[in-house]
């Protein structure tokens, strides 16, 4: 639904939420309609964060073992799992520090999703692969991150928007603060 309560094109959810008037209405629409629209893309980004996680153990994973190969570290891949998937810092943060209580939504059709990028990749026996496998595999997987990204922040550009109205309001004074505490 739209904020006019008019149906959004698409079924998927991020068809819903990146949908030209997905906004429309926002600054008219009740309150409870702007929580339910930010609620939906919050949802949404929550998924996009998990599906960019998955691909980037995935890299990671990829990258280990040709660094391995070349010489950069030592010992098996198995051994340093571990250390390969710990959250270690990728460099500059660029995110916006967002804090989230849900839990991705479709984790089973995200790894599914994930595991048929690089199908011809097997990350659970990288070692039977070819450099030339790898490198691949990673390409598509560097893409696909890209593009995740990038829809990421189209997403919470639209969880911004919602807030904004929110707050907006009770700056205002068309909500009332003391409505918010009573449905908690």
């Amino acid at each position: 639904m739209s904020a006019e309560g008019t149906p959004v094109q698409g079924n998927r959810r991020i068809d819903r939420v990146l949908s030209q008037d997905y906004l429309a209405g926002l600054q008219t629409a009740p309150l409870a309609d702007v929580r339910a629209l930010r609620g939906e893309a919050e949802q949404e980004e929550v998924d996009l964060s998990y599906l960019r996680r998955l691909i980037q153990g995935r890299l990671d994973i990829l990258r280990a073992e040709l660094n391995r190969r070349e010489g950069h570290t030592e010992g098996g891949l198995v051994e340093g799992l571990a250390k390969i998937l710990a959250d270690e810092p990728r460099g500059e943060a660029r995110g916006l520090g967002r804090h989230s209580t849900l839990e991705p939504s479709r984790v089973d059709s995200h790894r599914r999703y994930v595991e048929a990028l690089v199908a011809d990749v097997d990350v659970s026996d990288v070692g039977a692969r070819t450099a030339d496998d790898l490198a691949h595999g990673m390409r598509i997987l560097a893409e696909e991150e890209h593009k995740l990204s990038s829809k990421r922040r189209e997403v919470q550009a639209v969880m911004d928007a919602c807030s904004a109205e929110i707050t907006r309001r009770y700056r205002d004074g068309e909500a009332d603060v003391s409505a918010l505490l009573a449905e908690s």
